[in-house]
């Protein structure tokens, strides 16, 4: 059987002024090594991405992190401050795909600004700046140029009992990376948390009806998967689903 397609949304960026369809390497290499699959790297159209095209080839889509922020009236949000780092033409092709990935049980797997996206998608909201919101610890990466330091695992995810983390895995709880500011202040009602950190922040969950694999996950298992058990069990899941996919298209 021949290897899954795995979609991956670019995001918008800036090259000497002009614009470039991008996706960092290590998404790209964890689709490829951690998956098991064929990275496709799908640009932001926005409303001009043939969004059912893409759903004719693709086994699984992978929502890749990023610098930018979901733009806040996509869930009701206050304005962003001066100097927010916005990609408006991303969330135009992702949260609509969304929909019809889950519509077709597609395989889907969001990171950081991929999870923020499937709760925006579906109707939950976001707070733009978790380190200010009372009760709620510091989650973004240390002021450091190292990277084996930047992506350390930095706080205890608690895995809820019905959680599919915690069946790949067998524990009742991880340690996770952290790199974000932004996160859940309101979960969508189609999604059901599977793991928490120590603030009661949300930090993966599942797609409560999904017709196939549809997770989630804010920290960053793509960085050193291959030494990571917990990036390892959602990579193997994901290719797993993805492999299904395929070999039901192909059957």
């Amino acid at each position: 059987m021949q290897q899954p397609i795995i979609g991956i949304p670019c995001d918008v960026k800036l090259v000497s002024g002009l614009p470039f369809h991008a996706v960092g390497e290590k998404y790209i290499a964890a689709a490829a090594g951690g998956v098991g699959g064929i990275p496709v790297l799908i640009p932001a159209l926005g409303e001009d991405a043939p969004l059912r095209e893409y759903l004719k080839f693709v086994d699984g889509v992978l929502l890749p992190g990023s610098l930018s922020n979901v733009e806040p009236h996509r869930y009701g949000g206050e304005a962003s401050r001066q100097g927010t780092l916005h990609d408006p033409a991303r969330d135009a092709t992702t949260l609509p795909f969304i929909d019809l990935l889950l519509q077709e049980g597609i395989p889907l797997l969001g990171i950081c600004r991929g999870f923020q996206e499937i709760n925006v998608a579906l109707g939950g909201e976001l707070f733009q700046h978790v380190q200010e919101e009372p009760g709620f610890r510091d989650h973004r990466e240390p002021d450091t140029q190292n990277l084996d330091e930047m992506y350390g695992l930095a706080h205890v995810l608690h895995l809820q009992p019905d959680s599919l983390l915690k069946s790949w895995l067998g524990k009742d709880e991880v340690k996770v990376n952290s790199l974000h500011q932004q996160g859940i202040k309101r979960l969508a009602d189609r999604l059901i948390a599977e793991g928490v950190a120590d603030d009661g922040l949300v930090e993966a969950y599942r797609v409560r009806d999904a017709k196939g694999f549809a997770y989630g996950a804010q920290w960053h298992p793509e960085w050193k998967y291959w030494e990571n058990p917990v990036s390892m069990a959602i990579f193997n899941a994901f290719g797993d689903a993805c492999r299904a996919r395929r070999a039901s298209r192909q059957g």
